[in-house]
């Protein structure tokens, strides 16, 4: 490749390589002549591994986030397109019109939670002090999560070992635990049980949410908080998640100075748990 960028003699824009010293590496490379003798050659070679790499994962999630928003859009429009051509009895118009608010909920979830994404990845300081009453706190996103449960008649349980509270943004903390709780209850059979503990130690705070779901292999793990990454597309998507929930969850805790555990067996559940130093908790 460099041979061939010599040979060509066109050096207006630089050339990127993987570095020969070190496989792991991108590499700018600059070649201009010499001011005072055109025969020589100036090359300058600038790291710049992690802005290629950056780049490509912004392209990724471009494309898909194009993929999440055209699937929709194409279901939405199929549909409107058939109901203007027919004259539909009631119970067809009923099924499409219904699908159609289905698919343009699932837009302005995903563009709710891009929007979220996006404001948590600004750089910012660390979260106010302000008191965040927990126990409360969980016992509506409980409360909440019932509803969304419905028919599938989840067993939630709230288990409060702590009357303390935490120090911090409620908002974001309320955005976090309610999408750690949510994604339990979508990735957890019908009836079976999801539990949320709050415990508080001289390590500090902790949150978990345990599901009784499918459970995830290992070497998902350490990718769940990428944005829409998923373990299974088409699960996710039958569920109704954005695939942004975990790294909303993962840019929050940031912001609080604490860090996500995920523990989970393929076939026996998963344990996702947030760790607040000591500082963070509050009577």
């Amino acid at each position: 490749m460099l041979g061939d960028y010599l040979a060509r003699g066109d050096f207006s824009m630089p050339l990127v390589i993987t570095s020969p010293a070190n496989r792991a590496k991108i590499l700018s490379v600059f070649i201009a002549p010499l001011q005072h003798d055109a025969s020589r050659l100036m090359v300058v070679a600038q790291d710049i591994t992690s802005q290629y790499y950056l780049d490509a994962a912004q392209r990724d999630f471009v494309a898909n986030v194009s993929h999440e928003l055209r699937t929709p859009l194409t279901v939405i429009s199929g549909l409107a397109e058939q109901l203007n051509m027919d004259a539909p009895d009631p119970a067809t118009l009923s099924r499409s019109t219904g699908l159609i608010l289905q698919q343009a909920r699932r837009m302005s979830e995903l563009v709710s939670d891009l929007l979220t994404l996006s404001r948590l990845e600004t750089p910012q300081q660390p979260a106010p002090d302000g008191h965040v009453p927990i126990p409360e706190l969980l016992t509506t996103i409980i409360e909440e999560a019932r509803t969304l449960s419905g028919a599938a008649q989840h067993v939630l349980q709230l288990d409060i070992r702590s009357p303390a509270g935490l120090r911090g943004n409620a908002k974001e903390l309320r955005t976090a635990f309610s999408n750690l709780v949510t994604n339990a209850i979508r990735h957890t059979p019908n009836q079976a049980e999801v539990m949320v503990r709050w415990q508080v130690d001289p390590a500090g705070a902790h949150l978990s949410v345990t599901d009784t779901g499918e459970g995830i292999a290992a070497r998902h793990i350490p990718r769940l908080t990428e944005r829409l990454y998923r373990v299974d597309a088409s699960h996710s998507r039958d569920t109704g998640g954005t695939g942004l929930g975990l790294a909303i969850v993962k840019h929050v805790l940031e912001h609080h100075e604490a860090e996500l555990e995920i523990i989970s067996t393929v076939g026996g559940g998963s344990t996702f748990t947030c760790h607040f130093l000591p500082a963070r908790v509050s009577s």
